[in-house]
């Protein structure tokens, strides 16, 4: 009997360690971005940071605009949650309600292995497959037009549909699980009460599983805010306002691009893209959070 509560109380004190160091690494990232982002603020200035569209760090008078690099961030993450989500819900869906044994197996070994690729893998094929079909594409809708320019196919809708790609295998793999936790007695009622099987999954299961799925989005958003790599072998990594066939950088691909040379207030303005970058993050999840709390809150009424 003591030598049980001394475990327990071991266990209990391993626990809390590693819980104390998470909220250290949290609260460590945080301080450290806060101390090396913001004195960029004061020597820039926050509108003309913040809100200024021209990127010109070497030039004789260097202007430090992030607006467009922002706006590409957010539209490149939001039109990819509004691809990738619903093909992964539907894919879990499959999964979980649907698939039989051997299928089921087939198709979580082919999302499993999607998820182990790494991110270069994907800027690869994306800028060997991906970016010819869409400057086919583009010389096609532009043919008329001798004012546009060209980017060869490396474009912000190229950038969306790989990132749509790699944020489903995350999706999928939490949404199928949140899904299969949902008790069985509510599919069983479901279809007592006269339900069909797809009413029963969308009208039943998939409500009882929305606080796991929202969590495989946040997993998803916080992938697709953060990729930098690939985004920065397809998107073609120039500064402009995030058009379907315009070329354009993001706030990640910013810091990987330029950070091996920077120096002085540009490598601080960096540090200050990259504290823009996490304050995103933090906001994204805090809503989608609060969200989720008030969808349980709701749910329990």
């Amino acid at each position: 009997m003591k030598r049980n509560a001394i475990i327990e109380k071991i266990a209990h004190a391993v626990v809390l360690i590693c819980a104390l160091l998470a909220i250290f690494a949290v609260c460590g990232i945080t301080l450290y971005m806060i101390i090396k982002g913001t004195p960029a603020l004061k020597e820039v200035g926050v509108f003309d940071l913040i809100f200024g569209n021209v990127w010109k760090p070497t030039a004789s008078e260097p202007m430090y605009g992030i607006s467009y690099i922002i706006l590409s961030s957010l539209m490149g993450t939001g039109l990819a949650i509004l691809i990738g989500v619903p093909i992964s819900v539907m894919t879990a869906v499959f999964l979980s309600e649907m698939a039989g044994k051997k299928i089921g197996n087939i198709v979580g070994g082919a999302v499993e292995l999607l998820a182990a690729i790494p991110s270069v893998i994907y800027g690869l094929i994306g800028m060997m497959v991906l970016n010819p079909l869409m400057f086919h594409l583009e010389k096609m809708i532009y043919e008329n037009d001798s004012s546009h320019q060209y980017t060869g196919g490396a474009n912000m809708l190229s950038a969306v549909i790989v990132l749509a790609i790699m944020i489903m295998p995350t999706v999928i793999s939490v949404t199928t699980s949140s899904l299969k936790a949902v008790s069985n007695d509510l599919r069983a009622a479901s279809l007592a009460l006269g339900a069909t099987k797809e009413q029963t999954i969308f009208k039943t299961v998939i409500p009882a599983a929305k606080s796991g799925i929202l969590t495989g989005v946040v997993l998803g958003i916080g992938r697709a805010l953060g990729e930098a790599m690939a985004i920065n072998m397809v998107a073609g990594g120039a500064v402009n306002l995030p058009l379907p066939f315009n070329s354009v950088r993001t706030l990640t691909t910013q810091i990987v691009s330029e950070m091996g040379y920077a120096g002085g207030l540009h490598r601080q303005v960096l540090f200050t893209v990259g504290l823009v970058l996490y304050a995103f993050i933090m906001i994204i999840n805090f809503l989608l959070l609060k969200v989720r709390k008030a969808g349980a809150e709701n749910g329990s009424k």
